[in-house]
């Protein structure tokens, strides 16, 4: 057995710059991986799924230039999308980052075999400190029929080689809402078969009308309050058995996006005294400690919201904890995006979720049809919302759904970080006729009642 200071578990957007960080200081640093070096966001998720949408946005962008004065003919080439988006997924970058920076890396699914104690392939190490990134993986659910399918998830969606000309997506979640409309822009039909009774349903109701709306002008198909009791391949064909129609739903591939569950079975967790919630995530105090005597977690697999920024910015509260100074995993705010088109930015409270929590708030709305940049650009689907305390006038959250929310939305979080005021986004003189335009009228819309 060997020892180390540190190991980490897990290559995602934590475990690695926590892993290199570590490393930089002198300390002995090994990193255990079971699949591809970079995680998620590197090889399944926000590289090769942004890469997709780029070039389904531009293709769409293309087709309605018409409104614009412009007249195109646009010829998708699927093989070389998706090349493209294959060469956008670059595990050995990170696994060299690693290896400069002094981390000792394993390729193999790692166990606790004792207190402190980590092995994999061979290779034994007993530490000082272990921390967990181990993520999730897809959770497919156990419709009859279904395992024995070569369905897709987003796994292995980018292995894709030919264009399906019938895509059927299981989840109205913003995975399956992002790539149901690239692929549909790309050239296939999609239908999306969602469960509850509007699409991103944990979202706003009016968000959930505006991407249904977006979505079906590109001609995707919703079936909504649908559930699946058999799914069936035949003849390379997908036959769904949907509670809503009377005839099973066909079509040539399958995307399964209907959530994800936390990587812990491999862990040996329970048996290692760390304590699971209902749904296996990994629980942990707010400095990032599990129930067992040096052992933290930090990422998806604790159960917080599965975001690339969030588990990147858990590495940095987690180097300060163990550096002994008093960051915590909540002193932050959150905000996160949807890259459909339109977009939606989200940071902080919803009404709703203030109200909950027993504040006194307050929202305004003003739609995108008042932005100039809207009129100019002929994309005016959406609306901007803020949330204010009415006792401290202070910004509580804000949800934007429109073009570039994605990037609007860090202004709202930098607000939002300083302790800003609803008075302070009122009196900026923000750019005409940028998008940007609309929010100090949306905050102004705050001082009359």
């Amino acid at each position: 057995m060997e020892k180390a200071d540190f190991v980490i578990i897990g290559s995602g957007q934590g475990g690695v710059p926590l892993a290199e960080r570590l490393a930089e200081d002198g300390r002995k640093v090994v990193l255990f991986e079971r699949a591809e070096w970079g995680g998620t966001c590197t090889n399944t998720g926000c590289i090769p799924s942004k890469t997709l949408l780029a070039s389904a946005h531009a293709a769409t962008a293309a087709r309605r230039a018409a409104r614009l004065g412009i007249q195109t003919e646009v010829q998708v080439d699927f093989p070389a999308v998706m090349a493209r988006v294959r060469q956008s997924i670059k595990p050995q970058m990170v696994a060299d980052g690693l290896e400069s920076s002094g981390v000792q890396l394993v390729h193999g699914e790692a166990a606790l075999v004792g207190d402190r104690t980590v092995a994999s392939n061979g290779r034994t190490v007993a530490a000082e400190t272990i921390i967990i990134n181990t993520g999730k993986s897809p959770l497919v659910p156990p419709i009859p029929g279904l395992a024995d399918t070569p369905f897709l998830t987003y796994q292995n969606f980018w292995n894709l080689q030919t264009r399906p000309n019938k895509l059927i997506v299981l989840g109205g979640g913003y995975t399956g809402l992002e790539l149901a409309q690239a692929m549909q822009r790309l050239g296939s039909q999609v239908h999306v078969v969602e469960k509850e009774d509007r699409l991103v349903a944990d979202e706003e109701p009016d968000v959930s009308q505006a991407l249904q709306q977006a979505l079906e002008a590109d001609g995707v198909c919703f079936h909504l309050s649908s559930t699946v009791s058999k799914v069936e391949h035949v003849n390379r064909l997908f036959l769904l058995s949907v509670n809503t129609l009377v005839d099973p739903l066909i079509g040539n591939a399958l995307l399964v996006a209907t959530g994800r569950r936390p990587n812990v079975n491999a862990l040996a967790a329970r048996e290692r005294g760390i304590q699971l919630d209902d749904k296996n995530h990994i629980q942990v105090d707010d400095q990032f400690r599990t129930s067992a005597d040096g052992v933290y977690a930090i990422g998806d697999v604790t159960g917080q919201p599965a975001f690339t920024h969030v588990s990147r910015e858990d590495h940095r509260r987690l180097l300060a904890v163990l550096r002994g100074n008093g960051r915590h995993q909540n002193d932050r705010v959150l905000a996160y995006a949807f890259f459909t088109e339109p977009q939606v930015g989200r940071v902080g409270r919803t009404l709703a979720q203030a109200q909950e929590q027993g504040l006194p708030a307050r929202a305004e709305t003003v739609p995108l049809s008042e932005s100039t940049r809207a009129f100019n650009t002929g994309h005016d689907n959406g609306f901007y919302r803020l949330v204010i305390n009415t006792k401290t006038d202070q910004i509580l959250g804000a949800t934007l759904v429109g073009p570039q929310s994605a990037e609007l939305v860090h202004i709202i979080l930098a607000l939002m970080e300083a302790g800003a005021t609803w008075q302070v986004l009122a009196r900026s003189q923000n750019v005409h006729p940028a998008y940007a335009e609309l929010l100090p009228a949306l905050a102004r819309k705050f001082a009359s009642d």
